[in-house]
């Protein structure tokens, strides 16, 4: 297989939750389709299967992966319809979790044969592409052993305050992946409040909340597509030690 490590980034901007997710299967397509004719070709006759970056952000949503508890969500539909959030069951890993304005969705639709094939370490790779960029704005995080995500913590009259300020969920199905992250820029949090945020009874918080102003997104976004495409260069070119090192 000859392996392609270019990544197309497309901008979708504000979209319906499940207009992004037609988008993400169309692109998910495109690769497995590539990968499925690679397989009846000799070495030299296959093809390289692209990969895809995607930003976006949705308008108020719910979603619910498929190792989520519907009795994390503490409203009623009635509630949901009066305040204009839809709730969606899609086929990520993960709890529930809220998209909203403001808030800055990445969707990586990329062909792990073309870099590795290790889900944890593709897991490391979102974690450490957030912690890079919120150190871009002086906002210190960190990733928790078994929390995927990406946290805030102090220390406030000696008791440890962890505060999430940045979701993942992942689908990975013949090494493509599909979905991704979720990071809290402007986006209102009371939402959050009606559901248990991925299962976990913690805080949640985002980088205009830790920084007391509104944060530009298009210089998120640049920050944070330059990390990813980083820590791509630093496990290819490096040990898996080196990679995950912030």
């Amino acid at each position: 297989m000859i392996q392609n490590r270019t990544i197309e980034v497309k901008h979708l901007g504000l979209i319906d939750y499940k207009e992004a997710f037609v988008i993400q299967e169309t692109h998910y397509k495109i690769i497995v389709d590539k990968k499925k004719k690679n397989l009846t070709r000799s070495r030299d006759a296959q093809e390289p299967t692209p990969n895809y970056l995607l930003f976006c952000e949705h308008f108020p949503v719910y979603t619910l992966g498929r190792s989520g508890s519907i009795d994390h969500l503490l409203v009623d539909a009635a509630t949901l319809q009066a305040q204009g959030i839809t709730l969606h069951s899609v086929n990520r890993g993960g709890d529930i979790t809220y998209h909203g304005p403001g808030q800055l969705v990445v969707y990586p639709i990329v062909d792990l044969e073309n870099f590795y094939t290790d889900i944890y370490r593709y897991l490391r790779l979102l974690e450490l592409s957030v912690i890079e960029t919120l150190r871009n704005f002086n906002i210190p995080s960190t990733n928790f052993p078994g929390f995927t995500g990406v946290w805030l913590s102090e220390e406030k009259d000696k008791q440890l305050l962890d505060r999430k300020i940045c979701a993942i969920g992942i689908r990975v199905s013949r090494w493509v992946t599909m979905h991704g992250l979720a990071l809290n820029v402007n986006n209102d949090l009371a939402p959050f409040s009606q559901i248990v945020p991925c299962g976990i009874p913690k805080q949640v918080t985002s980088m205009k909340q830790e920084l007391k102003r509104s944060i530009p997104m298009a210089s998120v976004v640049e920050i944070l597509n330059k990390s990813i495409m980083n820590q791509l260069c630093k496990t290819l070119h490096g040990t898996q030690e080196d990679a995950f090192r912030a």
